[in-house]
């Protein structure tokens, strides 16, 4: 008599990011409203029975989801919550931070997107690990000498953001190949650095910024 093929164990944690990667997909095209454990079970491929081992109920999922979102844009800004924290914020590469997030907006528009609409229109988006790290960062930089005196940093900050994540949407990336999309975020890049440079930063003390503005587009 032949064996019965052993069932495959499941992972966890590969799991519930299956489910939280499904569950992104659908906050990105359907909102909040469209969000259930029940939908989401079936976008990833699992039973509701392992997505409520995973969430306890459709709050959770929601709030969770949206808290994933946060946290993958750090890692992909930042390179996690503390990778910066060590650097003393003059010495921040500012055009890599600014073309990293560019990238990262034109690659992942829904993601951004989610962001902008569900974290911006929480209760307490002030609390969102991404948000705080990004404007505590620019916070910091202001009080440097590299900055014009007087900026308001939550102000350039929700600026400069908004700005990013609503870029892709307009320039439509999702209809883009790869080479476009990389070409349009440098167009971004560029025009973020040099709105910056001649506007909140000191461009005599930042030589590297004003030299990436000098090379061709």
């Amino acid at each position: 008599m032949d064996e019965l093929p052993k069932r495959r164990r499941r992972n966890p944690e590969a799991t519930r990011e299956e489910i939280l990667e499904a569950a992104r997909g659908i906050l990105a095209v359907d909102g909040i409203e469209g969000l259930s454990v029940s939908a989401v079970a079936e976008a990833a491929g699992v039973n509701r029975g392992t997505a409520y081992m995973h969430f306890a109920n459709r709050e959770e999922l929601v709030a969770l989801t949206i808290s994933s979102v946060s946290e993958i844009l750090l890692k992909a800004v930042y390179g996690g919550e503390t990778a910066l924290g060590d650097a003393p914020v003059e010495e921040i590469d500012q055009v890599a931070l600014t073309e990293n997030l560019a990238q990262f907006a034109m690659q992942n528009p829904d993601l951004c997107r989610v962001w902008l609409m569900q974290v911006l229109a929480s209760d307490n988006p002030a609390e969102d690990v991404f948000w705080k790290k990004y404007v505590g960062s620019l916070r910091l930089f202001t009080e440097t000498r590299l900055a014009q005196p007087g900026i308001d940093a939550e102000v350039l900050s929700l600026i400069g953001l908004a700005g990013t994540f609503l870029w892709p949407v307009w320039a439509h990336a999702t209809q883009m190949d790869e080479a476009q999309r990389k070409a349009s975020a440098e167009r971004f890049s560029r025009e973020l650095l040099r709105l910056s440079l001649y506007g909140s930063l000191v461009a005599e003390h930042l030589p590297a910024v004003k030299e990436r503005l000098q090379q061709p587009g």
